[in-house]
């Protein structure tokens, strides 16, 4: 597990504040950016995320309707709009996408932990520490 995994997995939980995650991505060059978005896509898709998870992400993540990503994530099977939204590339998106991504992670992997971890498990993202300051 790296420095990356946990921040965003600490994110997701609300183990730690989107205003911390936000300014941790902003450090990132715009390459490094795109790998973190990545990331996030991938993990909601292995936490099962559902197109359901779209509008609950959408105001968690405190987002416009009309915003790119949020119309992206509305319009279709969700593995192929977080690809989507993922991918986007203007630098004024990448804070949407980010702030998204990380809903969309804690939204599936808020339920995948009530439905097959509720009983206790072994996996390290769900068993993190309060993120210190």
């Amino acid at each position: 597990m790296t420095e990356r995994d946990i921040i965003l997995t600490e994110l997701a939980q609300g183990l730690r504040p989107m205003s911390q995650g936000i300014e941790w991505f902003d450090t990132h060059s715009p390459e490094e950016q795109a790998e973190i978005l990545l990331f996030l896509r991938h993990h909601g898709v292995q936490a099962r995320a559902v197109t359901e998870d779209g509008p609950e992400s959408i105001r968690h993540a405190g987002l416009r309707p009309t915003h790119t990503p949020a119309v992206l994530i509305t319009c279709g099977p969700i593995d192929q709009q977080l690809r989507k939204i993922a991918g986007l590339t203007p630098v004024d998106e990448r804070r949407k996408v980010f702030r998204l991504l990380a809903e969309v992670l804690a939204v599936a992997d808020e339920r995948r932990r009530e439905r097959l971890c509720s009983g206790g498990c072994g996996h390290w993202w769900h068993n993190l520490p309060v993120a210190n300051g």
